[in-house]
Protein backbone atom coordinates (compact mmCIF):
# COMPACT_ATOMS: atom_id res chain seq x y z
CA UNK A 1 0.00 0.00 0.00
CA UNK A 2 1.29 3.52 -1.10
CA UNK A 3 2.12 6.07 1.19
CA UNK A 4 -0.79 8.24 -0.21
CA UNK A 5 -3.39 5.53 0.25
CA UNK A 6 -2.53 5.09 3.92
CA UNK A 7 -3.05 8.63 4.53
CA UNK A 8 -6.30 8.91 2.67
CA UNK A 9 -7.48 5.71 4.77
CA UNK A 10 -6.32 7.41 8.14
CA UNK A 11 -7.93 10.25 7.36
CA UNK A 12 -11.05 8.50 6.42
CA UNK A 13 -10.88 6.75 9.61
CA UNK A 14 -10.56 10.00 11.76
CA UNK A 15 -13.35 11.51 9.94
CA UNK A 16 -15.48 8.45 10.66
CA UNK A 17 -14.31 8.90 14.96
CA UNK A 18 -15.67 12.51 14.36
CA UNK A 19 -18.64 11.59 13.05
CA UNK A 20 -18.91 8.95 16.01
CA UNK A 21 -18.43 11.50 18.74
CA UNK A 22 -20.64 14.33 16.78
CA UNK A 23 -23.81 11.36 16.46
CA UNK A 24 -23.06 10.15 19.78
CA UNK A 25 -23.27 13.68 21.33
CA UNK A 26 -27.06 14.28 20.88
CA UNK A 27 -27.16 11.39 23.72
CA UNK A 28 -24.98 13.74 25.72
CA UNK A 29 -27.17 16.64 25.26
CA UNK A 30 -30.49 14.92 25.83
CA UNK A 31 -29.06 13.53 29.16
CA UNK A 32 -27.77 16.90 30.30
CA UNK A 33 -31.73 18.75 30.15
CA UNK A 34 -32.05 15.99 33.29
CA UNK A 35 -29.44 17.88 35.41
CA UNK A 36 -28.82 21.60 34.00
CA UNK A 37 -31.10 24.04 31.73
CA UNK A 38 -30.06 23.87 27.80
CA UNK A 39 -28.60 27.64 27.84
CA UNK A 40 -25.77 26.57 30.62
CA UNK A 41 -24.73 23.38 29.02
CA UNK A 42 -24.23 24.86 26.00
CA UNK A 43 -22.28 27.96 27.16
CA UNK A 44 -19.92 25.77 29.66
CA UNK A 45 -19.93 22.99 27.00
CA UNK A 46 -18.76 25.58 24.27
CA UNK A 47 -15.99 27.17 26.52
CA UNK A 48 -14.61 23.94 27.54
CA UNK A 49 -14.74 23.18 23.83
CA UNK A 50 -12.78 26.47 23.18
CA UNK A 51 -9.99 25.56 25.94
CA UNK A 52 -9.30 22.37 24.39
CA UNK A 53 -8.85 24.37 20.87
CA UNK A 54 -6.29 26.96 22.65
CA UNK A 55 -4.56 24.22 24.16
CA UNK A 56 -4.07 22.95 21.13
CA UNK A 57 -2.97 26.20 19.81
CA UNK A 58 -0.56 26.93 22.95
CA UNK A 59 1.33 23.57 21.74
CA UNK A 60 0.66 22.88 18.09
CA UNK A 61 -0.03 26.30 17.01
CA UNK A 62 2.36 29.06 18.62
CA UNK A 63 2.74 30.61 15.55
CA UNK A 64 -0.85 31.60 15.23
CA UNK A 65 -0.91 33.41 18.39
CA UNK A 66 2.23 34.60 17.31
CA UNK A 67 0.99 36.12 13.93
CA UNK A 68 -2.08 37.66 15.80
CA UNK A 69 0.03 39.27 18.04
CA UNK A 70 1.95 40.96 14.87
CA UNK A 71 -1.24 42.18 12.66
CA UNK A 72 -1.93 45.47 12.41
CA UNK A 73 -5.15 46.48 14.85
CA UNK A 74 -7.50 46.87 11.90
CA UNK A 75 -6.76 43.24 11.08
CA UNK A 76 -6.66 41.51 14.75
CA UNK A 77 -9.85 43.55 14.65
CA UNK A 78 -11.28 41.60 11.47
CA UNK A 79 -10.66 38.50 13.02
CA UNK A 80 -12.38 39.45 16.47
CA UNK A 81 -15.67 40.11 14.20
CA UNK A 82 -15.63 37.80 12.09
CA UNK A 83 -15.27 35.19 15.10
CA UNK A 84 -18.05 37.02 17.06
CA UNK A 85 -20.53 36.63 14.51
CA UNK A 86 -19.68 33.18 13.55
CA UNK A 87 -20.36 32.70 17.55
CA UNK A 88 -23.72 34.49 17.77
CA UNK A 89 -25.08 32.51 14.80
CA UNK A 90 -23.52 29.24 16.67
CA UNK A 91 -25.32 30.14 19.54
CA UNK A 92 -28.57 30.37 18.10
CA UNK A 93 -28.36 27.18 16.11
CA UNK A 94 -27.41 25.19 18.98
CA UNK A 95 -29.89 26.64 21.38
CA UNK A 96 -32.31 25.46 19.41
CA UNK A 97 -31.08 22.09 18.36
CA UNK A 98 -30.53 21.56 22.61
CA UNK A 99 -34.06 23.09 23.32
CA UNK A 100 -35.83 20.82 20.52
CA UNK A 101 -34.08 18.15 22.15
CA UNK A 102 -36.62 18.33 25.02
CA UNK A 103 -39.68 17.36 22.40
CA UNK A 104 -38.03 14.70 20.15
CA UNK A 105 -35.88 11.45 19.58
CA UNK A 106 -32.26 11.66 19.01
CA UNK A 107 -32.56 10.02 16.14
CA UNK A 108 -34.66 13.06 15.12
CA UNK A 109 -32.23 15.72 16.02
CA UNK A 110 -29.08 13.89 14.55
CA UNK A 111 -30.42 13.17 10.86
CA UNK A 112 -32.76 16.84 10.87
CA UNK A 113 -29.57 18.63 11.84
CA UNK A 114 -27.41 16.79 9.00
CA UNK A 115 -29.76 18.64 6.48
CA UNK A 116 -27.27 21.65 6.60
CA UNK A 117 -25.32 19.16 4.27
CA UNK A 118 -28.74 19.84 1.63
CA UNK A 119 -29.41 23.56 2.74
CA UNK A 120 -26.02 24.84 2.34
CA UNK A 121 -26.08 24.87 -1.75
CA UNK A 122 -30.02 25.58 -1.77
CA UNK A 123 -29.10 28.91 0.00
CA UNK A 124 -26.42 29.30 -2.47
CA UNK A 125 -29.43 29.52 -5.00
CA UNK A 126 -30.22 32.72 -3.09
CA UNK A 127 -26.03 34.41 -3.88
CA UNK A 128 -26.92 33.38 -7.76
CA UNK A 129 -24.49 30.42 -6.96
CA UNK A 130 -24.82 27.16 -9.67
CA UNK A 131 -26.73 24.59 -8.56
CA UNK A 132 -27.00 20.97 -10.45
CA UNK A 133 -29.63 18.57 -10.60
CA UNK A 134 -27.48 16.23 -7.95
CA UNK A 135 -28.26 18.98 -5.70
CA UNK A 136 -32.02 19.47 -6.70
CA UNK A 137 -32.09 15.27 -6.14
CA UNK A 138 -30.48 15.06 -2.95
CA UNK A 139 -33.10 18.06 -1.48
CA UNK A 140 -36.09 16.10 -2.84
CA UNK A 141 -35.11 12.87 -1.23
CA UNK A 142 -34.34 14.61 1.85
CA UNK A 143 -37.23 16.49 1.93
CA UNK A 144 -39.06 13.44 1.21
CA UNK A 145 -37.25 11.57 4.20
CA UNK A 146 -37.62 14.10 6.48
CA UNK A 147 -41.35 13.83 6.29
CA UNK A 148 -41.43 10.11 6.92
CA UNK A 149 -39.58 10.70 9.67
CA UNK A 150 -41.40 13.49 11.35
CA UNK A 151 -44.50 13.23 9.82
CA UNK A 152 -47.03 10.93 11.64
CA UNK A 153 -50.00 8.90 9.69
CA UNK A 154 -52.08 11.58 11.35
CA UNK A 155 -50.35 14.46 9.79
CA UNK A 156 -48.97 15.44 13.17
CA UNK A 157 -45.01 16.41 13.47
CA UNK A 158 -43.20 16.16 16.28
CA UNK A 159 -42.71 19.56 18.45
CA UNK A 160 -38.82 19.68 18.64
CA UNK A 161 -38.56 18.89 15.01
CA UNK A 162 -39.46 22.16 14.23
CA UNK A 163 -36.39 23.49 16.77
CA UNK A 164 -34.30 20.76 15.24
CA UNK A 165 -35.38 22.47 11.52
CA UNK A 166 -34.52 25.83 12.48
CA UNK A 167 -31.50 24.92 14.09
CA UNK A 168 -30.19 23.44 10.75
CA UNK A 169 -31.24 26.75 8.94
CA UNK A 170 -29.29 28.62 11.33
CA UNK A 171 -26.30 26.34 10.73
CA UNK A 172 -26.25 26.40 7.60
CA UNK A 173 -25.77 30.23 7.68
CA UNK A 174 -23.37 29.78 9.71
CA UNK A 175 -21.31 27.22 7.50
CA UNK A 176 -21.56 30.06 4.72
CA UNK A 177 -20.48 32.75 6.52
CA UNK A 178 -17.17 30.15 7.41
CA UNK A 179 -16.77 30.06 4.01
CA UNK A 180 -16.44 33.43 3.12
CA UNK A 181 -14.29 34.24 6.36
CA UNK A 182 -12.10 31.07 6.89
CA UNK A 183 -10.16 32.13 3.48
CA UNK A 184 -8.84 35.40 4.66
CA UNK A 185 -7.89 33.96 8.43
CA UNK A 186 -6.20 31.28 10.44
CA UNK A 187 -9.26 28.54 11.09
CA UNK A 188 -8.22 27.27 14.29
CA UNK A 189 -7.93 30.95 15.93
CA UNK A 190 -11.37 31.90 14.21
CA UNK A 191 -12.56 28.75 15.44
CA UNK A 192 -11.26 29.64 19.14
CA UNK A 193 -13.29 33.43 19.09
CA UNK A 194 -16.30 31.24 17.44
CA UNK A 195 -16.25 28.80 20.32
CA UNK A 196 -15.60 31.92 23.02
CA UNK A 197 -18.61 33.99 21.84
CA UNK A 198 -20.77 31.26 21.70
CA UNK A 199 -20.12 29.72 25.06
CA UNK A 200 -20.49 33.24 27.17
CA UNK A 201 -23.57 34.27 24.68
CA UNK A 202 -25.49 30.97 25.82
CA UNK A 203 -23.52 31.58 29.46
CA UNK A 204 -25.49 35.24 30.14
CA UNK A 205 -28.60 33.77 29.36
CA UNK A 206 -28.56 31.18 31.34
CA UNK A 207 -27.27 32.67 34.40
CA UNK A 208 -30.19 35.03 33.89
CA UNK A 209 -33.27 32.17 33.35
CA UNK A 210 -31.71 29.04 34.70
CA UNK A 211 -30.75 27.78 37.97
CA UNK A 212 -27.64 27.22 39.06
CA UNK A 213 -25.13 25.75 42.07
CA UNK A 214 -22.19 23.66 42.46
CA UNK A 215 -24.69 20.62 42.60
CA UNK A 216 -26.12 21.26 39.09
CA UNK A 217 -22.53 21.51 37.73
CA UNK A 218 -21.42 18.06 39.45
CA UNK A 219 -24.37 16.19 37.95
CA UNK A 220 -23.94 17.69 34.70
CA UNK A 221 -20.34 17.28 34.45
CA UNK A 222 -19.82 14.21 32.00
CA UNK A 223 -22.13 15.53 29.75
CA UNK A 224 -20.22 18.66 29.41
CA UNK A 225 -17.29 17.25 29.40
CA UNK A 226 -18.79 14.92 26.18
CA UNK A 227 -20.57 17.43 24.62
CA UNK A 228 -17.49 20.37 24.97
CA UNK A 229 -14.32 18.58 24.83
CA UNK A 230 -14.78 15.86 23.15
CA UNK A 231 -17.52 17.25 20.58
CA UNK A 232 -16.53 20.30 20.36
CA UNK A 233 -12.44 20.33 20.91
CA UNK A 234 -11.37 17.27 19.79
CA UNK A 235 -13.61 15.88 17.31
CA UNK A 236 -13.59 19.69 15.72
CA UNK A 237 -9.76 19.05 15.22
CA UNK A 238 -9.63 15.83 14.10
CA UNK A 239 -12.06 17.59 11.25
CA UNK A 240 -9.66 20.05 10.41
CA UNK A 241 -6.49 17.77 10.33
CA UNK A 242 -8.40 14.81 8.22
CA UNK A 243 -9.88 17.29 5.55
CA UNK A 244 -6.77 18.13 4.57
CA UNK A 245 -5.64 14.20 3.43
CA UNK A 246 -9.60 13.40 2.65
CA UNK A 247 -11.51 13.94 -0.80
CA UNK A 248 -14.72 16.42 -0.10
CA UNK A 249 -16.74 13.49 -1.56
CA UNK A 250 -15.50 11.01 0.66
CA UNK A 251 -15.01 13.53 3.62
CA UNK A 252 -19.55 14.41 2.64
CA UNK A 253 -20.25 10.87 3.10
CA UNK A 254 -18.70 10.42 5.97
CA UNK A 255 -19.46 12.84 8.34
CA UNK A 256 -23.38 12.12 6.45
CA UNK A 257 -23.16 9.09 9.14
CA UNK A 258 -23.86 11.20 12.02
CA UNK A 259 -27.55 10.76 11.68
CA UNK A 260 -27.03 7.20 11.71
CA UNK A 261 -24.53 7.29 14.75
CA UNK A 262 -27.09 9.64 16.85
CA UNK A 263 -29.84 6.85 16.46
CA UNK A 264 -27.72 3.84 16.82
CA UNK A 265 -26.83 6.07 20.25
CA UNK A 266 -30.25 6.88 21.11
CA UNK A 267 -31.01 3.34 20.91
CA UNK A 268 -28.39 1.71 22.38
CA UNK A 269 -27.99 4.25 25.94
CA UNK A 270 -31.59 5.49 26.00
CA UNK A 271 -33.44 2.73 24.46
CA UNK A 272 -35.03 5.05 21.83
CA UNK A 273 -36.67 2.85 18.74
CA UNK A 274 -38.18 4.19 15.70
CA UNK A 275 -41.02 2.75 13.35
CA UNK A 276 -40.83 1.05 10.17
CA UNK A 277 -41.91 4.86 8.60
CA UNK A 278 -39.56 6.23 10.49
CA UNK A 279 -36.58 4.16 9.70
CA UNK A 280 -37.76 4.28 6.12
CA UNK A 281 -37.60 8.49 6.40
CA UNK A 282 -34.17 7.87 7.72
CA UNK A 283 -32.98 6.29 4.71
CA UNK A 284 -33.95 8.72 2.40
CA UNK A 285 -32.64 11.45 4.32
CA UNK A 286 -28.86 9.63 4.18
CA UNK A 287 -29.66 9.21 0.86
CA UNK A 288 -30.44 12.41 -0.01
CA UNK A 289 -27.19 13.88 1.99
CA UNK A 290 -24.77 11.37 -0.04
CA UNK A 291 -26.52 12.15 -3.39
CA UNK A 292 -26.30 16.17 -2.67
CA UNK A 293 -22.78 16.02 -1.86
CA UNK A 294 -21.24 12.83 -4.36
CA UNK A 295 -22.87 13.84 -7.74
CA UNK A 296 -21.80 16.93 -8.17
CA UNK A 297 -18.39 15.93 -7.10
CA UNK A 298 -18.49 12.78 -9.47
CA UNK A 299 -19.68 15.35 -12.25
CA UNK A 300 -16.57 17.71 -11.99
CA UNK A 301 -14.40 14.69 -11.46
CA UNK A 302 -16.39 13.39 -15.00
CA UNK A 303 -15.87 16.94 -16.89
CA UNK A 304 -11.93 17.58 -15.59
CA UNK A 305 -10.97 13.90 -16.72
CA UNK A 306 -12.57 14.92 -20.61
CA UNK A 307 -10.80 18.11 -20.83
CA UNK A 308 -7.78 16.67 -20.23
CA UNK A 309 -8.63 13.53 -22.74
Amino acid sequence: MNPDTRQHLRANALMLIAALIWGSAFVAQRLSLDAIGPFLFTGLRFLLGALVVLTMIVCVRRSALAELTKREPAGARELLGAGALLGVVLAVSISLQQIGLQYTKVANAGFISSLYVVIVPLLGVLLRHKTGPGTWLGAVLAALGMYFLSVDEHFSMLYGDWFQLAGALAISLQMMLVGRFAARHDTLMLALVQFVTCGLVCLVIGLALEPLSVAVIVRAAPTIVYGGALSVGVAYTIQVVAQRYAAPSHAAVIFSMEGVFAALAGWLVLGETLTARALFGCALMLAGLIVCQVLPGWKRSRERVSKTA
